[in-house]
């Protein structure tokens, strides 16, 4: 990304494009504190609120809303401007009762797309990896930095460790129990998030693995059964017979 400005500070003209700010009007932007997303794939809190709901024409406005706790993601109060908003994250503003979801979106790369109020209790989150730890328990490390606990009864017979990495889990939010589980595999609804066809949404007809499973090619067939294909590191499991969230008009039949 370049020089930003130095550990704490960054730079308009080398934040991330997709972020909504004008490049010329400021010179700084803020700098989105470490926490569940990387800087470039995600939202700091403060630009959420001001530039893309329009809730405040000023940071100094936008900070006050932050801090009076009237902004929820995933389910807990947050009062951190900074706070990066990924992926799959929900946000809810309190007063209002308004709720979107961050989804990959055609050429904008992310936008924060409304929700129904009973969608904003749960999330999909893709397992990333899997360790094993004390006790035998199985960890699943999900792609915003959750970390889920399997407990299995027989650490030798681990029926209960159905996940694999690439899957995706349905958790309530904010306790993080699994509602679902969503496997990748043919027949799924997926969403593509990144590379040139960032915000697709198809249907997988094959995983055709060269090497390691991570590099995988998947084939996908879209709602005007358009064949395309993605890295597998780009796929994003969302539903099986029909998509578990609600998604932009037209992604989907």
């Amino acid at each position: 990304m370049g020089k930003m400005g130095g550990k704490k500070h960054l730079t308009r003209y080398v934040a991330p494009r997709f972020w909504p700010i004008a490049v010329k009007e400021r010179h700084w932007a803020v700098k989105p504190s470490p926490g569940p997303h990387p800087i470039n794939r995600c939202f700091p809190l403060l630009v959420v609120v001001r530039d893309m709901l329009k809730y405040a024409k000023t940071a100094q406005e936008a900070r006050k809303i932050i801090a009076e706790g009237k902004v929820k993601v995933d389910g807990r109060v947050r009062r951190n401007y900074k706070f990066p908003i990924g992926l799959m994250d929900v946000v809810e503003i309190v007063e209002t009762g308004e709720c979107f979801r961050v989804l990959p979106y055609p050429t904008r790369f992310m936008i924060l797309h409304p929700i129904p109020r009973e969608e904003s209790s749960f999330k999909l989150c893709r397992i990333e990896k899997k360790t094993m730890v004390k006790g035998g328990n199985i960890q699943l490390n999900l792609h915003d930095s959750r970390n889920i606990i399997v407990e299995l009864e027989d650490p030798f017979n681990p029926v209960e460790d159905v996940y694999k990495s690439f899957d995706v889990v349905k958790i309530a939010v904010p306790n993080q129990e699994i509602l679902d589980h969503l496997r990748l595999e043919k027949g799924n609804i997926a969403i593509v998030i990144g590379g040139r066809n960032v915000g697709r949404v198809g249907r997988i007809v094959e995983v055709k693995q060269v090497f390691k499973r991570a590099s995988s090619i998947v084939s996908l067939v879209d709602k005007d059964e358009n064949v395309f294909h993605t890295s597998l590191n780009y796929i994003f499991v969302i539903g099986r017979d029909k998509p578990a969230i609600s998604l932009p008009e037209g992604a989907w039949k």
